[in-house]
């Protein structure tokens, strides 16, 4: 699963927001400090348990017949009794909060990211489509990829000297580890888990990054030989040299391989690097700062699908005829620059959120709106280095098969984003409501409406208020929800009982805060105890529960983009939006071999019902 990671994942994968500046002045902090744990960021504390489990089975009300319910409830106040297994764990948790900076973080991501072993893309990498730019010619793609590669190592700059203001949220400090993790960081594949490989921090850090453009890498130093940043026609002028090394050939799209189911993609990369010369390509890959990849223009039918499909372009590269070839997957940071004026960012979430990304992607529609600050050197540059490939007769299968599994992938999923122009986040401000609770709203009803039926729905919520914190699910008040939609559609119950009645999210959340990775975490910290697994972890009720058939992510930015990512189950579907002023944008993902949900049908049942709340806010005259 993939936390989503804005808002948040969250998320990415990551609610993933992006937490408010406020007023005070950033905090200057040295790079050799753990520069982004400050004191003022408090170590997350476990939450009591008899609130979890309390929260939990309000969670299971709506879902579960009476009889079932009892029975859960019974085996759920067994393991909460005084003195009884839910009490030792929590012990046992307790002392981890006191022995760890956070007692949650890295199990987290190892249980949700690195021990996942479907394929990164669609299933977890989460993708940000910015507005297009205005070019449609390969020279100002490479104008505005100069630009961009620039920007963000300016970015990087600020992080390595103590520049970049400390994030606040209601006025206090963010923890900003994940900062110096963005760069020069991959996942690697491994055969029952994956691990993260980090080069940012050693001694002779990566000074490079990897160019790919018509499946072909390269390795592109950015660092002039005095240790000074390249400036942007310095940067211009490589990537010209890259294009002329790169016309379409026959090559194979070795980064198709990153696609792959992890198991398989493990096998196929250890025998990749049998070959010195392929271990060598890889690692300038794995250890390069961030990806850049260089795309063919999106094949363009209408502007209405235009969205969509500019979208799942930078999700998953549109197919093995199209660009998925010119991704590399376990990357942490991949920069994608179509010809035709698209562009976004697609990230790997075992190591970046959420919030860093909208921060970063903030600083660079700042830094393009500047001209280039510096002149060029008059130094000669050296060729880019054109990463290259031994393929014999198992890679090439490999690689086949993979290409046969991502299309399969990419062809199941149905990706629907639209700009819902109507009215924005202004309308429920004017009314006081949080624009958030009002949007969570208006998917749950609108998903009654398709399918007569509430459901498992998640939220996803940033955590980094507290030290090493990542992400946290939250739960959609379904008790909540039913009452508001038979109120909602019952004439006879006044209108304001039944926004009332549906404006319970923002309570709901001081209920139900850090319910799902508690409950994971007593469940892990049997097992590293050497116990059995605990009844109420093999009960049902708890599959049931935690069976997400609706994942959303707010991610709110400063400009007109959209994250997209694909459901974490068969029979969902994930919603991300992002409010404005006057507008909302919002994409939706299903998958088309599930009979039962559909993208647009959703779509067109959540405009609708966006209209009706509208009229119940402001009813005609």
């Amino acid at each position: 699963p993939a936390a989503f990671t804005l808002r948040s994942h969250v998320t990415s994968p990551g609610q993933l927001f992006k937490p408010l500046l406020l007023s005070p002045p950033p905090q200057q902090v040295s790079q050799r400090q753990d520069v982004c744990c400050f004191s003022s960021v408090p170590s997350q504390p476990v939450p009591p348990l008899a609130l979890t489990l309390q929260g939990y089975l309000r969670a299971l009300e709506p879902l579960l017949p009476p009889e079932e319910l009892s029975h859960t409830r019974r085996m759920v106040q067994e393991f909460g009794r005084p003195g009884g297994l839910g009490a030792k764990l929590q012990e046992g948790l307790e002392r981890r909060a006191r022995h760890t900076k956070n007692w949650i973080s890295d199990w987290w991501v190892q249980w949700a990211y690195l021990e996942s072993r479907q394929p990164l893309p669609v299933h977890s990498n989460p993708a940000i489509s910015l507005p297009r730019r205005d070019y449609n010619d390969w020279r100002s793609q490479l104008v505005f990829a100069s630009k961009l590669i620039a920007a963000v190592l300016d970015f990087k700059a600020k992080i390595n000297s103590g520049q970049l203001p400390v994030e606040y949220m209601r006025g206090k400090p963010l923890c900003m580890e994940l900062y110096p993790l963005l760069f020069s960081s991959c996942r690697i594949p491994g055969p029952k888990h994956d691990y993260i490989s980090r080069h940012g921090r050693s001694r002779r850090s990566p000074t490079h990054i990897t160019v790919v453009r018509n499946y072909q890498f390269f390795q592109l130093e950015v660092y002039n030989s005095d240790g000074s940043r390249m400036t942007e026609s310095q940067i211009h002028s490589q990537l010209l040299r890259i294009r002329s090394q790169s016309w379409k050939t026959d090559k194979e799209p070795m980064g198709i391989l990153t696609s792959e189911h992890r198991h398989t993609w493990g096998q196929a990369y250890n025998r990749l690097l049998r070959d010195k010369l392929n271990k060598e390509s890889v690692r300038l890959i794995e250890t390069g700062l961030f990806s850049v990849c260089l795309d063919s223009p999106v094949m363009r039918i209408s502007d209405e699908k235009y969205a969509s499909r500019k979208a799942a372009q930078i999700l998953h590269g549109g197919g093995t005829f199209s660009n998925s070839g010119n991704r590399w997957f376990d990357k942490t940071l991949q920069f994608v620059v179509g010809e035709d004026g698209s562009w976004g960012i697609l990230y790997e979430q075992a190591t970046a959120e959420g919030p860093p990304i909208a921060t970063l992607l903030d600083h660079i529609l700042d830094y393009c709106e500047k001209p280039d600050p510096k002149r060029a050197p008059l130094v000669p540059l050296p060729m880019p280095k054109k990463l290259y490939f031994h393929i014999d007769r198992e890679i090439k299968r490999d690689i086949e098969h993979a290409k046969q599994n991502l299309d399969i992938l990419i062809n199941d999923l149905d990706v629907n984003v639209f700009n819902f122009t109507e009215f924005g986040k202004e309308l429920p401000k004017k009314h006081n409501l949080s624009p958030n609770s009002f949007i969570q709203v208006a998917l749950q009803l609108a998903y009654y409406r398709v399918h007569n039926d509430v459901c498992p729905a998640c939220d996803i919520a940033s955590q980094r208020m507290f030290r090493g914190g990542r992400t946290e699910y939250i739960r959609s008040p379904m008790n909540q929800t039913l009452r508001f939609i038979q109120a909602f559609d019952n004439p006879s119950v006044s209108v304001r009982v039944a926004m009332l009645a549906g404006n319970h999210y923002t309570d709901f959340i001081r209920i139900c805060h850090g319910i799902d990775h508690h409950l994971l975490g007593l469940k892990l910290q049997a097992i590293e105890e050497g116990l059995s697994i605990p009844k109420i972890f093999m009960d049902t009720a708890y599959g049931l529960a935690t069976h997400w058939k609706l994942r959303t992510g707010q991610v709110p930015a400063n400009t007109d983009s959209v994250m997209c990512f694909g459901p974490l189950v068969p029979d969902g579907y994930a919603i991300c939006y992002n409010p404005q002023a006057d507008h909302v944008h919002f994409s939706i993902t299903a998958f088309n071999c599930c009979e039962e949900t559909n993208a647009e049908t959703l779509a067109v049942t959540l405009k609708e019902t966006l209209y009706q709340l509208q009229e119940l806010l402001q009813p005609a005259v």
